[in-house]
C-alpha cells in the first residue's frame, strides 16, 4: 500500500475538521506535518487549536509543528514555510484547506466579509502555494491539493451566494492553472471536494446545526480521499477535480456507511457537485434543496 511515511506536509487551517482529518491520516503513516492556522486559543464554538491538533497528530504516529499563521499575511506565510523547512528539511506536500464562508446574497454580503473570503480562499491559497513551490521542486513526489470544488459553471451554484462561490472557485482555478504551470517540474496540483456535507464546526454553526450534522459524513472520508490523491504519481495524477466517494470507489472502496454520522437518516448533498458525477452504486442522497 502507498504511504506518506517520511513525507512533510504543510497544511493550512488544520486545527480541526477536514484539515485535521487529512493530517491524522498522514500521521498514521509516520509523516511530518506543519499546521499553519490562526487558532492558538480555544474558541467557545470551535473545538481544537493548533496545539491540540499537534498532540493528536503525534499520538497517531506523526511529527507535528504547530505554527500560528494568518495566510493573508505574506510575512507570516513566508516565516511559517521557512520554519517548516528548517524543522523537517523540506516540504513534499502543500494542502490548502483554510477557507472562509458566508452564504449570503449579494446585497446582504458586507465588504468586510467579502474581503475575508477572498483574502483567505483566493489570495491565501495562491500565497501558500507560491511560497511552497520552490521547496516542492526539491520534494519527493510533490503535490499541491486544494479543498475546493469542480469548476461547474452552473448558475445554480452562483445565484444564492455569488461572493462565496467566486472565492471558492478561485481555489479551483488556482489548482487548474498550477497543474499546467508545474507539470514540467513534476508537481501535481489537484482539487478535492465532498459529495455530502461533512460533520464540521462550519456545518453545525453556519449551515444546519445538529440535524445537518446527523445527515453528514465524518471528516475521515476526506482524509482517506486526500491520502489516496497524495500517494499517486505526481507526474501523471494532476489537474483533476475529485469527489471524495467517486475517487475512493474507483480505487476499490465499497463500504461508505462507515463514514456516516447517523446511518438511519438520509445523507445531505453538499454544494457544487455536478450532476455529471453521480454517486457510486449503493450511495443514496436526499433530494437537493439548495
Amino acid at each position: 500500500m502507498a504511504t506518506l511515511k517520511g513525507k512533510t506536509l504543510f497544511i493550512s487551517g488544520a486545527s480541526r475538521g477536514i484539515g485535521l482529518a487529512i493530517a491524522l491520516r498522514a500521521a498514521r503513516d509516520g509523516a511530518s506535518i506543519a499546521l499553519a492556522a490562526k487558532t492558538a486559543e480555544p474558541h467557545p464554538k470551535l473545538e481544537g487549536t493548533i496545539y491540540t491538533a499537534a498532540a493528536e497528530i503525534e499520538k497517531a504516529g506523526g511529527k507535528a509543528l504547530p505554527i500560528v499563521c494568518d495566510i493573508r499575511s505574506e510575512e507570516q506565510v513566508q516565516a511559517a514555510v521557512a520554519k517548516t523547512v528548517d524543522t523537517f528539511g523540506g516540504i513534499d506536500i502543500c494542502v490548502n484547506n483554510a477557507s472562509a464562508i458566508s452564504l449570503t446574497p449579494t446585497t446582504a454580503t458586507d465588504m468586510k466579509r467579502y474581503d475575508l473570503m477572498h483574502g483567505i480562499n483566493a489570495r491565501g491559497t495562491f500565497l501558500v502555494s507560491k511560497t511552497c513551490i520552490p521547496h516542492l521542486k526539491k520534494g519527493s513526489n510533490p503535490h499541491i491539493l486544494m479543498l475546493s470544488p469542480p469548476l461547474d459553471m452552473n448558475v445554480r451554484w452562483f445565484a444564492p451566494h455569488v461572493a462565496y462561490t467566486m472565492a471558492k472557485f478561485n481555489m479551483s482555478i488556482i489548482a487548474l492553472g498550477l497543474s499546467g504551470e508545474l507539470k514540467a517540474d513534476g508537481i501535481a496540483a489537484n482539487a478535492l471536494w465532498p459529495r455530502t456535507t461533512i460533520a464540521t464546526a462550519a456545518v453545525r454553526n453556519l449551515l444546519g446545526g445538529d440535524e445537518l450534522m446527523r445527515r453528514s459524513r465524518t471528516p475521515e472520508i476526506m482524509g482517506d480521499a486526500a491520502h489516496l490523491i497524495l500517494t499517486q504519481d505526481a507526474r501523471t495524477f494532476t489537474g483533476r477535480f475529485c469527489i471524495d466517494d467517486t475517487l475512493l470507489y474507483e480505487h476499490g472502496v465499497r463500504d461508505f456507511d462507515k463514514y456516516r454520522v447517523d446511518p438511519s437518516v438520509e445523507l445531505a448533498p453538499d454544494f457544487f457537485v455536478p450532476d455529471s458525477i453521480p454517486p457510486p452504486p449503493g450511495v443514496a442522497l436526499a433530494a437537493r434543496t439548495r
